[in-house]
């Protein structure tokens, strides 16, 4: 019987951004007698995971596990849900869609009853772009301006609503810090001047201007896009995604009018696509600008008087755990905010890291299995961003994409039989990915049960639906009521 590897003593990440925060609570969390050490590097200005003012729902998850609180989040670092993401014109000129969160997307959505409830197509009526109907509760309520987030317990139509949540991340990354001081982990500020081999591969200690050597078990590298303790590493290698991704140059504006809403969008422009983020501390705008596109005419789209701009260079390490040193974010991965993904696969990189946490010393299947996984991950965030390339709308303003195989291989199924192959590790799930799939305008095939529709009552699912979204129409009060609320809890007594 083999005795317990000793565990980690020293875990030192570098970049204090929210991604190294967080990473570092996690990192704590899971190893209470460690030194776990931030070192505070001059944020990279292009880290669009540190940047990021929401993710996906599976950071609700991991935030409940690392004892951050939404309530906390809401209250301090003005944050704000998310139901539902529209997508405008990515398919023929005037489609819109909708993609919301969760497993529970409504199952008439796979039936005839979808596309010929309330008048036909959702998007189809003599070429006329018409309502159709809401294929969601998410998308119920979002239109109707009406949640709250259900208390535990006690059953509850909102209960099966998903949700993403919204803050601001100056106010977030306060937040994260507060933690990580009461969980006892050390701040280190100062600049990187020298990275010394283990001659494994490996870091053996860095050395910071003003505080000497420092040495860890294991670094986590949440620098940004430059990598700075990765690509020092000699087996470091980039794999390059600029041919499926043909997105080059970023321009975010300065933050707008705050604004209370339950569903963010993405439209396609003539000049690229125009991201609009709602938030209670300002609307936030991005343009991800097309090719050959002028900056004049690029600030015309964007509509507001422009913050900072990025060029992009898209691709992924190919290995983001070399030697003892491990990568997260923007420092594995680098690409457009393009469907809120970058914080998200942060996080779930990070998840993936606490699942698999090494001892002293690291053992070589370890670091494989994050590197698969990892991979995986990532490629799978490429795809998920390729299909909005892939869209018709997106060919006629970028082009005719490169689609990577997986991706062409999804497609071709969906167009044909009205399903997706099965795909490990991806950011969204599977009912979530057709729903993106349709809101970008990618026809769908007859599956078997719009098939089974001809034949069968299609007023059943038809009723059924429209009782679920009478109840939960019922129990959630305005949004814009219950936010005041709970920012202002009544005083207790």
């Amino acid at each position: 019987m083999s005795a317990p590897r000793e565990p980690l003593r020293r875990v030192v990440v570098a970049g204090a951004g929210q991604v190294g925060v967080l990473a570092a609570i996690g990192l704590k969390r899971a190893l209470p007698a460690a030194d776990v050490m931030v070192l505070g590097l001059p944020l990279d200005p292009g880290a669009l995971a540190d940047r990021a003012a929401t993710a996906l729902p599976f950071t609700n998850r991991l935030h409940d596990r690392l004892g951050i609180a939404e309530d906390d989040m809401v209250a301090r670092a003005h944050g704000s849900h998310r139901l539902v993401t529209r997508y405008f014109g990515w398919g023929e000129p005037g489609d819109t869609g909708t993609m919301p969160y969760g497993a529970n997307i409504d199952p008439a959505l796979r039936t005839r009853f979808a596309t010929e409830w309330g008048g036909g197509p959702r998007n189809a009526a003599g070429g006329q772009t018409v309502p159709g109907p809401a294929g969601s509760l998410a998308e119920v309520l979002a239109e109707a301006g009406r949640f709250a987030v259900p208390p535990g317990g006690a059953p509850n139509p909102l209960a099966e609503v998903d949700y993403a949540l919204r803050w601001n991340p100056g106010g977030f990354h306060a937040l994260l810090v507060e933690a990580a001081q009461q969980l006892g982990i050390q701040h280190l500020p100062g600049e990187l001047t020298a990275i010394e081999p283990d001659g494994a591969g490996g870091i053996a200690a860095l050395a910071i201007a003003g505080a000497g050597r420092l040495e860890a078990d294991l670094f986590v590298d949440c620098t940004g896009p430059a990598a700075r303790l990765l690509a020092a590493l000699p087996e470091f290698a980039l794999e390059d995604w600029s041919v499926e991704l043909p997105l080059r140059r970023l321009i975010l504006a300065r933050p707008q009018q705050g604004m209370l809403a339950l569903e963010d969008r993405f439209s396609l422009l003539p000049q690229g696509w125009l991201g609009e983020l709602a938030g209670r501390d300002g609307l936030q705008l991005t343009l991800g600008v097309a090719a050959n596109v002028t900056e004049r005419d690029a600030l015309r789209a964007l509509g507001a008087p422009p913050m900072a701009g990025f060029q992009l260079e898209p691709g992924r390490a190919r290995a983001p755990w070399l030697g003892n040193v491990v990568a997260l974010g923007d420092a594995a991965a680098r690409f457009e905010p393009l469907g809120h993904l970058n914080l998200d696969l942060a996080h779930r990189q990070l998840d993936l890291l606490l699942e698999l946490l090494p001892g002293r010393p690291i053992e070589p299947l370890e670091r494989a299995e994050y590197n698969r996984r990892s991979v995986l991950m990532m490629d799978a965030v490429r795809d998920t961003i390729a299909a909005h390339y892939a869209a018709p709308g997106a060919q006629r303003v970028f082009g005719l994409p490169i689609v990577p195989p997986q991706l062409a291989r999804a497609l071709d199924q969906f167009a044909r039989r009205g399903r997706l192959p099965y795909r490990e590790e991806a950011p969204l799930l599977g009912q979530e990915f057709q729903a993106l799939l349709a809101a970008l305008g990618h026809r769908c095939g007859a599956g078997p049960q719009q098939r089974a529709g001809a034949i069968r009552d299609d007023q059943a699912p038809a009723r059924q639906f429209r009782q679920r979204a009478e109840a939960a129409l019922t129990s959630a009060p305005p949004y814009a009521q219950w936010m005041q609320r709970a920012i202002s809890p009544a005083p207790a007594g």
